[in-house]
């Protein structure tokens, strides 16, 4: 009983921390705001116009270039931004492929500018075969007359890393492309021995390099006059995502919210009256132990807004039904330890051995329930786009954290409140139902 006790004094004093920071963090100004989707406060939205003029596998290359946005905006893929590509003209045969970046919160169309960035596009070009005579006819053509595409771009690229040449200390970008990226700059090395095999940034000739032999290892590296600080820059874009395709900026716009204010107070007011109806059947029905399960739930509520704050989740309308819809899974815990005690208690076992039984016996059923739901929530943040992964990432911290405030906080509460004699009194406080 004494180590029950000590353990909820502990827990109060840390949800009180908790409330303490997560009203403090509400005041303008502060670190940890909460975030919101662009369907509730808006934001900018960006179109971009990509170039696949050279591309031969336009819908491969505008599948990597989402992915590759998505990733450089949000690496740990959870402020949800709205990266969507479409393709016009499928029908006149001219297809103009685009980008469409919407951006929660920002209004700012530069910031918002600035957050894609500037991402380099990377090329591997062999020399044309007529190279000399076109020089001899035009000495300023353009790279695009004087090299041939090889297929093999920054779309391949693993990992780049700065390196420095132990001759000269010059420094110099290592690049490691992918199994695909490898074999393909293999079979370019052996079937071109002799050529030049250029190497472009952006459209703009970087090095041009002489193949001697096949490299069949998948690395490679750029030379030029460059700068630690200007190839520190350089791998640090290229690591980003380089671009499968050049992109260029159509059209820019601030957005108003879709839901906006209206979808927001309603979908949390539907959270508190659906926390008010919750709690007044838990009360009701399982009467101390319900109550105690209230306590828990307000508990589950603060730790999730917290954890919310701190990483930051972006709560658009999906992750706020998410949410809420955890509100109501997080009782499940709760309400089979309180039915598996109704069993005990009808065996005529004293109220304590009937609480260490229910939480005992329930347990399997808790873990299994709660596993199920957690690989639900991996699967759809696999494989779902941003909205779906907002949503599957409230509902997955909302189950762990249920987990813990159901096994921890209810049972070191109850266990603190359980009396140690019956009386008819004290079996009707935790008995539940039309249970006396």
């Amino acid at each position: 009983m004494r180590k029950y006790l000590i353990w909820s004094i502990a827990l109060l004093l840390f949800f009180l921390l908790l409330g303490t920071f997560l009203v403090w963090s509400e005041r303008e100004g502060t670190r940890f705001p909460f975030s919101f989707g662009l369907d509730l406060v808006g934001g900018t939205e960006l179109v971009y116009r990509a170039d696949t003029s050279r591309i031969e596998d336009v819908d491969s290359a505008m599948a990597t270039l989402k992915e590759v946005i998505e990733r450089r905006i949000n690496i740990f893929g959870v402020s949800e931004p709205l990266v969507q590509t479409e393709s016009a003209g499928l029908v006149s045969g001219n297809r103009d492929e685009r980008l469409i970046v919407g951006l929660p919160g920002i209004t700012d169309i530069d910031r918002a500018i600035e957050l894609i960035g500037r991402t380099p596009v990377l090329e591997f070009r062999l020399a044309h075969p007529d190279v000399e005579e076109i020089l001899k006819t035009n000495p300023n053509a353009s790279p695009d007359k004087l090299f041939v595409t090889t297929g093999l771009s920054g779309r391949y690229l693993s990992r780049a890393r700065v390196e420095f040449n132990p001759t000269t200390g010059a420094a110099v970008i290592g690049l490691e492309f992918n199994k695909d990226g490898g074999e393909l700059f293999a079979q370019i090395t052996r079937e071109h021995k002799g050529e030049i095999l250029a190497i472009l940034l952006d459209g703009a000739i970087l090095s041009t390099p002489v193949i001697v032999d096949e490299i069949s290892n998948g690395k490679a590296q750029i030379t030029g006059s460059f700068t630690p600080e200007e190839a520190k820059n350089l791998v640090r874009n290229l690591n980003y995502g380089a671009l499968p395709v050049p992109i260029t900026l159509a059209t820019s716009q601030t957005m108003g919210a879709t839901l906006g204010e209206i979808a927001l107070n309603s979908g949390v007011r539907a959270g508190i009256v659906g926390l008010v109806i919750l709690s007044l059947f838990l009360i009701f029905w399982y009467r101390l132990p319900g109550l105690i399960s209230v306590v828990a739930l307000v508990f589950y509520i603060i730790l999730s807004l917290v954890i919310f704050k701190l990483i930051p989740v972006t709560l658009s309308a999906a992750g706020l039904a998410g949410f809420i819809l955890s509100i109501g899974m997080a009782v499940d815990a709760n309400v089979l330890i309180f039915e598996r005690m109704k069993e005990e208690l009808k065996k005529n076992k004293s109220i304590s051995e009937a609480l260490h039984e229910g939480f005992s016996r329930a347990w399997l059923s808790i873990r299994d329930s709660n596993i199920s739901s957690i690989i639900t929530a991996i699967v759809l943040f696999w494989l779902g786009t941003s909205a779906v992964k907002g949503f599957a990432l409230t509902l997955g911290i909302g189950v762990i954290i249920s987990m813990f405030t159901a096994i921890t906080v209810s049972r070191t509460f109850l266990f603190v409140i359980v009396p140690t004699t019956d009386t008819r009194v004290k079996r009707f406080l935790f008995s539940n139902g039309f249970q006396k």
